[in-house]
């Protein structure tokens, strides 16, 4: 793949991603999809499929239910509504996918966090007795 088409995939999935974002927002009246993000838009190669990364804030609500959603008939809706704000000859049949990298993180930040705090009180009453 040249540096080109890549920059081309790129540029196709950032402008996908803003429209969708915007779309989901304001089109989707659905409530189990009302807390919805749209972080990332991976296009194939050849603009036949384009994979949504999506989270949902709170992390409690149910994502395989949102991505079961997503991906019913609400992709061909979206999709259709795509079409009418990107230009592009054919639009990518979108696959919702629940990204579950910002909760991952999130875990591992409280999880530093708590460390942290347990190695913080740990080291106080040392350097109360060497005072």
């Amino acid at each position: 793949m040249s540096e080109r088409e890549f920059a081309r995939t790129e540029r196709i999935g950032a402008e996908m991603q803003r429209v969708l974002s915007v779309l989901v927002r304001d089109q989707v009246k659905d409530p189990r999809l009302a807390n919805i993000t749209v972080h990332e838009v991976r296009v194939t190669r050849d603009l036949a499929h384009a994979k949504v990364y999506f989270t949902c804030f709170p992390e409690a609500e149910n994502p395989k239910e949102q991505e079961r959603l997503l991906n019913g008939r609400l992709a061909g809706f979206l999709r259709h509504a795509l079409a009418q704000e990107v230009r592009l000859r054919t639009v990518p049949i979108l696959h919702f996918i629940h990204d579950e990298s910002i909760g991952y993180g999130e875990r591992l930040s409280s999880l530093i966090d708590a460390a942290v705090g347990t190695a913080n009180s740990d080291d106080s009453p040392r350097a109360e007795r060497e005072h």
